[in-house]
């Protein structure tokens, strides 16, 4: 089988760009054509309109983890029990939900700004469960989101499964006023389209290192060329290691997902002709599911510790997974009904926060969104051209602030102790795949 993604199949492709050749000077570089990269790049054009702006990326622009995602606009994260209002973890919830909604009312404003069409859906979404039990602390999590700003109401039995258009789903809290939906690859694609004309971008292009060339110069060598900047902004999320960051307190995940064809009249009808809508669940390692627009549902139910890209074989192995998802939820869906699977990367920490700073001089970065990325990246694209530029604001002071990812085991520490992590977390998510 192929990996290929549902989302960039729908989205169509760019215009091409060449590959880096020979030398360029630029004012700026930003490696990373996802998300945060071209975030960056429309902001710095915005802050420094005569600059030369230059973007690379190791693959078709736009077309990486920032389009293979589930297309969750996350405004307000579920809350854990110790972010509960009145527990000591509340006040750390309340700083990252304004971050949260600030990055959700960024993507709102770029959307707007440059006429993307994304099948933007600003309706909230769901954290649903198939086991009760696995949604516990009912009356405070609606509280503990009432008192962040969110809309929030807890569904259960029938009542949840006229929203949804199945059984599977026991009990759900739908949390709106942030949180919406999106197809990923068209909204990145809207804004590799839409930057100005001082932005060059360069696909197919691999920087290998990062070296200083002069004073204040630093050149990033390429495997047929090479550019020299003053500035670099490396907006690679799980794969920051490759541009030499190697502390960064991250690591990488690899999640996959399918995408089935359209339902039938009859089918949708038969499920009660429900609005799209998507589904969290409130177990790391459980399943997201939405029914999109055209009427296909996604499924992601699996994640694992990995940077290394599954073979062919190991993601037929997955799309089993997934069919017997599907085959929960609707059970007249299977193996044969699912158009596309595909792989995707996200940046995980620790703590749930992530790195964000100056590496080195001339050198900033971020990653860690662990699973937010498409808000976090956006925002993260902006606050760090800012940074970059010497401005700053009580948003960036805040997510400078909260930039604490943790400390990781050194390897094979960390992959021993992550790969028993996730089992564990698998097991208590068995439900819910």
């Amino acid at each position: 089988m192929t990996n290929e993604c549902g989302w960039i199949a729908q989205a169509g492709n760019s215009p091409a760009r060449r590959p880096l050749k020979g030398t360029e000077k630029a004012d700026w570089l930003i490696i990373g054509a996802g998300i945060t990269g071209l975030s960056a790049a429309h902001s710095l054009a915005e802050m420094h309109p005569q600059a030369r702006i230059v973007i690379v990326d190791r693959q078709r622009a736009a077309q990486g983890a920032s389009a293979r995602n589930s297309g969750f606009v996350v405004g307000h994260e579920h809350p854990a029990k110790d972010e509960l209002i009145g527990n000591p973890g509340f006040a750390g919830y309340e700083v990252d939900t304004a971050i949260s909604r600030a990055a959700s009312d960024e993507v709102r404003q770029r959307i707007a700004r440059h006429g993307i069409e994304c099948d933007f859906r600003d309706s909230g979404y769901f954290f649903a469960v198939s086991d009760p039990g696995k949604l516990t602390d009912v009356e405070a999590k609606l509280a503990t989101l009432r008192a962040v700003g969110a809309s929030a109401q807890f569904l259960q039995g029938e009542q949840l499964n006229e929203k949804l258009g199945t059984r599977h789903y026991q009990a759900g809290i739908w949390c709106g006023h942030g949180n919406a939906l999106l197809q990923p690859a068209k909204y990145v694609k809207g804004l590799l389209d839409a930057l100005p004309g001082n932005v060059t971008v360069f696909e197919n292009t691999d920087i290998t290192g990062l070296e200083r060339s002069g004073v204040g110069r630093i050149r990033a060598r390429g495997t047929a060329g090479s550019i020299e900047t003053k500035h670099v902004m490396v907006c690679l999320n799980a794969f920051i290691p490759r541009s030499g960051i190697e502390d960064s307190g991250t690591f990488p995940m690899e999640l996959s997902a399918s995408l089935t064809r359209p339902l039938s009249d009859e089918e949708f009808q038969s499920i009660g002709a429900v609005l799209p809508w998507g589904v969290l669940s409130t177990r790391p390692l459980g399943a997201t599911v939405r029914l999109t627009p055209d009427r296909r549902v996604m499924i992601r139910n699996t994640a694992e510790y990995r940077s290394r890209d599954l073979t062919d074989s190991e993601l037929l192995h997955r799309r089993k997974h997934h069919v017997l998802g599907l085959q929960r939820r609707f059970p007249f869906l299977g193996e044969q009904d699912i158009q596309y699977t595909w792989t995707g990367h996200l940046s995980a920490s620790r703590t749930g926060q992530p790195y964000f700073g100056k590496a080195e001089e001339g050198v900033f970065a971020v990653a860690g969104c662990n699973g937010s990325g498409v808000a976090r990246g956006t925002l993260w694209g902006r606050l760090l051209a800012e940074m970059a530029s010497g401005t700053c604001s009580p948003i960036l002071e805040s997510v400078m602030r909260r930039a604490q990812p943790g400390w990781l085991p050194p390897r094979p520490l960390l992959d021993i102790g992550a790969m028993l992590r996730m089992r564990v977390e698998a097991v208590r998510a068995r439900t819910e795949i």
